[in-house]
């Protein structure tokens, strides 16, 4: 999105606009803000209401929060204050992608973690240590052992296809009008995105370099993982993953990754990430794995809609949290029992040979985490 200096005058209040309600915690992405002021162009405008209806189609508040857009709303383009909703913070979620895209803000509302986790900031480096290579076994299966897809694209097949006529008529037409045998193609079977979601949170420091090395494995195995850090921001780190020797690539994500054993916010960057499209399209259809221990202590309203928009995409997700490990652990805080619905796992992530055999088994299929759980309680 084109920053405000470089854009027409009149441009600006729909720009600001647009960054009022990332202030506020509405996931507003640049794609959205671009085709507001591309809808208010076409309008005319001839009045404010010919721009209210703009900003509603094109910024898309949810319906529980339409009365809190058009006090917003009120406030900006009419100077009205006294109709501002109170209550909102200013935490924000920053989003940082590797792959050479500017960088977007998306804000958010503060949100508590667990005993261990904070919605406070705090920011910090980290450097790895060299380690022996045990995920090698990991990276050669990790192809093979992803869940599979039908793909649109074909290939030519000797049985089991359909008939190719394109194919088919050529071969008429050079042999004077008569076929041999019967031409097929078949749909391609491809795997299925792999989506690594880790916790960087000052709750989970025990745990990130192993998720890391892990992380460095999957996109080295596999030709469509991706993978992401989340705290008290959202960072794509799946260009710096894909340098083959594992120490330089975890030297170069520890650079782009500013929210080192900082705090957590879950729900809003979850949220965040869903906010955006080209991120978002990342989910369609892959298995998607959260390595966190998911310490979300008071308002889970956020979190628990981000996991039901995230199983709405996902082929399969799963959470795998360190809490896991203890024989006494049990989804009991209200943010996992409202999650563990939505959950196709609930696993215990506290050790890379547990994780590594649970990622290479999501091909086949396994009971839902609600109903594994609510057995072993």
């Amino acid at each position: 999105m084109m920053r405000g200096e470089s854009l027409p005058r009149a441009a600006a209040p729909m720009l600001g606009f647009g960054r009022l309600l990332r202030h506020y915690g509405f996931p507003v992405a640049p794609e959205q803000v671009s085709g507001f002021m591309q809808a208010v162009t076409l309008l005319g405008p001839r009045s404010i209401a010919d721009i209210r209806e703009a900003a509603l189609a094109t910024l898309a508040p949810t319906p529980d929060r339409r009365d809190e857009f058009e006090a917003h709303f009120q406030s900006y383009f009419y100077g009205n204050t006294s109709a501002v909703v109170e209550g909102d913070t200013d935490e924000e979620t920053r989003i940082k992608d590797d792959g050479g895209a500017n960088e977007d803000q998306i804000e958010a509302k503060q949100d508590e973690g667990g005993d261990l986790s904070s919605a406070v900031e705090q920011l910090s480096t980290r450097d790895f240590q060299r380690d022996d290579a045990k995920l090698t076994t990991f990276r050669r299966k990790l192809a093979s052992a992803l869940p599979a897809r039908r793909s649109f694209r074909t290939v030519r097949a000797h049985s089991r296809g359909k008939l190719d006529l394109r194919r088919s008529l050529r071969e008429i037409v050079s042999a004077d009008g008569d076929v041999p045998s019967p031409l097929l193609r078949r749909r391609q079977t491809v795997p299925r995105k792999l989506l690594l979601l880790i916790d960087v949170s000052g709750s989970m420091k025990l745990h990130t370099s192993d998720y890391l090395k892990l992380a460095h494995a999957a996109v080295q195995g596999a030709d469509r993982a991706e993978i992401f850090t989340f705290g008290t921001r959202l960072t794509r780190i799946t260009g710096a993953l894909r340098i083959r020797d594992c120490d330089q690539a975890l030297a170069r994500a520890a650079a782009q990754v500013d929210d080192w054993d900082g705090g957590t916010r879950m729900g809003p960057t979850l949220l965040a990430f869903l906010s955006v499209p080209r991120f978002s399209a990342f989910a369609r259809g892959a298995a998607v794995v959260i390595l966190s221990d998911a310490l979300e202590r008071g308002d889970h309203a956020e979190l628990e809609t981000a996991m039901r928009r995230l199983s709405a995409r996902a082929f399969r997700l799963s959470l795998a949290t360190p809490l896991a490990g203890d024989p006494r652990f049990r989804p009991a805080t209200a943010a996992l029992r409202a999650i563990l619905p939505v959950l196709d796992d609930l696993v215990d992530g506290s050790s890379i040979s547990g994780l590594t055999d649970f990622i290479l088994s999501l091909a086949r299929p396994a009971a839902a985490a609600a109903a594994i759980w609510k057995r072993v309680s």
